[in-house]
């Protein structure tokens, strides 16, 4: 274990093999079908998630972990032998995860620990938890692993578009006559962060051309130049992201790791199966 143990939660979208790969430790949002939970995933993915939707024509509920969550990963995290825990969590207007881990950290008197909110959401958060990761390898100190994340943060783009109205009408998001007409006009909606949290950004018809419209934002975010980082996201759509990939490829010069990472739960239950999108870091 470094000496800064970084945790975060997984709506940071951080696949557990590059979790692994830098000591990152994710607390899971809960996934509750009626009396069922179930650990984001760790228990549950997108598959089985949306199989269930479908089947059952409603989506379950999402929890931010309790305190007591991040306590048990606090006191394992200094049972490993870390000195300092730097925990960053999804933006606080999109969830009570930044609260709970907070109220966590109190309970440890005289334990340095460092909750952060990430005021992103998705891989932008878990770029941030791997930066942080990084400098600390590097031997940075702790306000200079969160100095480092902030800077990603600052540089961080990210844009999606919806391949259905249809999980958004069972959310009460969108009425149902009105996600009707959207499916009939192929609408995509364009979901982009503002605010510190996932927003409509615009509607377009049909995916071949909100797929352009999110290279054309990506375009304009980094000011014509080359990005330092890209990441293709999507939800249940592995197919549907290579081809993204495939297009944003042609259509950028892209650097030379370009990874594919899937929504967890926690979120996508929000966005609905079908999500393509792009993370972009634009260089300094």
């Amino acid at each position: 274990m470094p000496p800064i143990a970084i945790i975060t939660d997984t709506d940071s979208s951080l696949p557990l093999d590059l979790a692994k790969q830098y000591n990152i430790v994710q607390v899971p949002i809960i996934i509750q079908f009626g009396e069922e939970s179930f650990r984001d995933v760790y228990d549950i993915d997108n598959a089985a998630v949306f199989a269930r939707v479908d089947r059952e024509g409603k989506l379950p509920k999402t929890a931010a972990p309790s305190p007591g969550k991040f306590v048990e990963a606090y006191q394992a995290a200094f049972d490993a032998g870390a000195d300092q825990i730097l925990c960053l969590t999804i933006s606080s207007e999109m969830s009570a995860v930044y609260s709970a881990a907070r109220s966590a950290g109190e309970l440890f008197t005289g334990k340095i620990i460092k909750v952060v909110d990430s005021r992103t959401v998705s891989f932008g958060e878990g770029l941030m938890a791997i930066e942080a990761a990084k400098a600390i390898a590097n031997g940075a100190s702790m306000d200079e692993a969160v100095a480092e994340a902030e800077n990603l943060r600052n540089r961080t783009h990210l844009f999606a578009a919806l391949s259905t109205l249809k999980y958004l009408a069972m959310s009460g998001r969108v009425g149902h006559v009105a996600a009707g007409f959207g499916s009939l006009l192929e609408i995509k909606p364009i979901l982009t962060l503002q605010n510190e949290k996932l927003e409509l950004l615009e509607r377009i018809r049909t995916q071949g051309k909100a797929w352009g419209r999110l290279i054309e934002l990506v375009i304009e975010a980094s000011g014509g130049c080359d990005a330092e980082q890209l990441a293709i996201l999507h939800v249940n759509a592995p197919e549907a992201a290579c081809q993204f990939e495939q297009q944003v490829r042609a259509a950028l010069t892209c650097p030379p790791e370009m990874r594919r990472v899937e929504m967890t739960p926690g979120l996508s239950l929000h966005t609905g199966a079908g999500l393509v999108g792009i993370v972009l870091v634009t260089k300094n």
